[in-house]
């Protein structure tokens, strides 16, 4: 019995010996921890500055020391730890009446939102290409025959009469040129030829006289050719802008014409084939957009038509004054030459206002012409 009483005393005795060991191991764990807790309990700002909470306190007094009604704002700074992905929250608003009210913000929300380009672009060729389709749906049908087409005959043969007089003058303007060229080439040869026998009636003493006839001859048709010369050139000229840029202008509005008449009767089809169709709540929105589309294109061939119309006339007027001039100054200037009338020949170039430019010599500079 005493030993067991004994046994008893000293486990007793053991077990605050224990505790005290592991109230001593805390300990030291803790004076371990102790410089990690207190660098983490140190304040710190958003800015990264040591938070003095002696200045919290001034603020906090210096607050409440401020009436209530002087609209001035509080700022509340949140700081997170080293870790955190931001430095700070603030939270804003203004004092009325001793009452804080927070702002409120939101999306701002645009009244007419720009279209997507891409999506217009995508329309822009999806009408193209419909519209593509239709006309040349309606060429290929006009040329197998199985296809109308709305045709004006007065304008239609205003138009071929047209075009073949633009081939007519575009001939007669080839051949001008070709006697121009050889006209050069002439008149250059009797330059030559006026120089070589003045050149010869100088040094061949018995044929002095000769040579001096002959190159007298050879210079003044030299002369009186580069006179005719400069009038087939402004024969040239002046064909050359009626053809190329009067007639070439006239025939691009024809073009476009003509581009307007076969979409007007590609879609003047399209309503014709709906009319002939059921009538029913799926084919009546087809059918009023066909309408629309029709008379839209009916509107700008008419246009067109009238564009037309008064462009060849105004053509007409224009081509029958400079056509008159051009063949007068051109009769003149050859009957004046093979007549060797070289007086006629230089009124004839007057009266048309023509100047020739002398070999050699330079225009005169804009400042001389002032």
């Amino acid at each position: 019995m005493s030993d067991c009483s004994n046994d008893t005393t000293t486990l007793g005795t053991s077990k605050p010996a224990t505790e005290e060991v592991k109230s001593n191991s805390e300990e030291s764990t803790m004076a371990q921890e102790s410089p990690k807790n207190s660098a983490a309990e140190i304040p710190v700002t958003s800015n990264g500055e040591v938070d003095d909470p002696h200045d919290h306190g001034f603020n906090r007094d210096f607050k409440r020391s401020l009436p209530a009604g002087l609209g001035l704002s509080e700022t509340q700074i949140t700081s997170h730890g080293f870790d955190g992905t931001k430095e700070g929250v603030i939270d804003a608003g203004t004092f009325q009446g001793g009452q804080r009210t927070q702002t409120k913000s939101g999306p701002v929300i645009l009244a007419d939102e720009a279209k997507n380009p891409a999506m217009e672009k995508l329309e822009l060729v999806r009408k193209w290409s419909l519209n593509t389709y239709k006309c040349t749906r309606q060429i290929i049908s006009e040329k197998l025959g199985r296809g109308s087409r709305t045709v004006d005959l007065e304008l239609e043969a205003q138009i071929d009469i047209l075009r073949d007089n633009k081939k007519k003058y575009e001939n007669i303007l080839k051949l001008a040129q070709t006697l121009s060229t050889q006209l050069f080439q002439m008149v250059h040869t009797q330059r030559q030829l006026g120089d070589a026998f003045a050149d010869l009636s100088l040094k061949s003493l018995e044929l002095h006289e000769e040579f001096g006839y002959n190159a007298d001859t050879q210079k003044l048709l030299a002369k009186n050719g580069e006179t005719l010369l400069g009038a087939i050139n402004f024969f040239i000229a002046s064909v050359n802008t009626l053809v190329n840029k009067t007639i070439e202008d006239t025939l691009m509005t024809v073009k476009q014409y003509e581009s307007a008449r076969i979409e007007y009767d590609a879609y003047r089809t399209d309503l014709e084939e709906l009319n002939l169709g059921p009538r029913d709540a799926n084919t009546l929105p087809k059918i009023e957009q066909s309408q629309h589309l029709f008379q839209a294109h009916k509107e700008k061939y008419d246009k067109m038509r009238n564009d037309v119309s008064i462009k060849l006339k105004f053509l007409e007027e224009n081509k029958v004054k400079v056509l008159h001039n051009q063949l007068v100054l051109f009769h003149n200037a050859i009957a004046a030459y093979f007549a060797g009338n070289q007086k006629q020949l230089e009124q004839t170039l007057k009266q048309f206002h023509i100047k020739l430019k002398t070999p050699g010599v330079d225009a005169p500079s804009w400042l001389e012409e002032q």
